[in-house]
């Protein structure tokens, strides 16, 4: 099973931690393989939403499992880039339509 959390129009201090305890809780309840952020529509991200996803990349790597991005637009690329994380987190540009069938939506 997967998990998907389906990302704002701001990945912000503002939603971080409401997105931390979701994404969290779920990980802990479901043990995923894989956690997957949709990036799609996404337009700003600070440092707040680059510490997040280290996080969960952090959390997911203790059960054994992985991070993935997918959607994302050449703006929050660039910041990925920049800040190490598309060396250690695969990024695609994947729809989540591919994977409907293992993919477990909490968003």
């Amino acid at each position: 099973i997967n998990v998907v959390e389906r990302m704002i129009l701001s990945v912000d201090h503002h939603e971080v931690e409401r997105l931390r305890d979701k994404v969290d809780f779920e990980i802990q309840r479901i043990l995923p393989k894989k956690v997957i952020f949709d990036f799609k529509g996404v337009r700003f991200m600070d440092s707040a939403g680059i510490g997040f996803i280290l996080g969960r990349y952090k959390t997911i790597n203790v059960y054994g499992g992985k991070v993935e991005i997918i959607n994302v637009n050449e703006k929050i690329k660039r910041i990925f880039n920049m800040a190490g994380i598309s060396k250690i987190i695969e990024i695609k540009d994947d729809s989540l339509n591919d994977n409907l069938n293992s993919l477990k939506q909490i968003s």
